[in-house]
């Protein structure tokens, strides 16, 4: 079950910076898009490169988001180190020190509480307390 390949055109006003392949396959909606990084000026719009695994894993809101599957060996790589750990205990953290983060965009929070709400996960402490800093808002 295949479907035909579709392209997302890029459109850095909206913070779409890089063409993305969107697919059906085995019933699944799969995206295509290459690795980048990701530097934050004085917007919640970043300016986008094409990056390495590592500065993909770590521009990512979440540990638990930042896992990549590879096609050619058919493993499950985690360039942070904590993305597999935090799944199996069931932790939300960042990649990165959470203040860093949460402030390159303070949306990153709502989605962190959405992740463990609806996963039934726990907030790593030090992500809990950043929340509930005066710094994020």
């Amino acid at each position: 079950d295949v479907g035909s390949v579709g392209v997302i055109q890029s459109n850095p006003e909206q913070s779409k910076h890089l063409e993305t392949a969107t697919m059906r396959l085995l019933g699944f909606e799969v995206d295509f898009v290459n690795l980048r990084a990701e530097e934050y000026t004085d917007s919640r719009i970043p300016v986008a490169r094409v990056g390495t695994p590592l500065e993909d894993a770590e521009r990512r809101d979440l540990t638990i988001n930042a896992l990549f599957y590879n096609l050619a060996t058919r493993n499950v790589e985690d360039f942070t180190g904590k993305g597999m750990a935090d799944l199996k205990a069931g932790i939300v953290r960042t990649p990165l020190p959470p203040l860093s983060t949460m402030t390159d965009d303070p949306l990153r929070a709502l989605r962190a509480i959405r992740f463990a709400t609806r996963l039934g996960f726990a907030l790593d402490t030090d992500l809990e307390a950043t929340l509930g800093s005066a710094q994020v808002s």
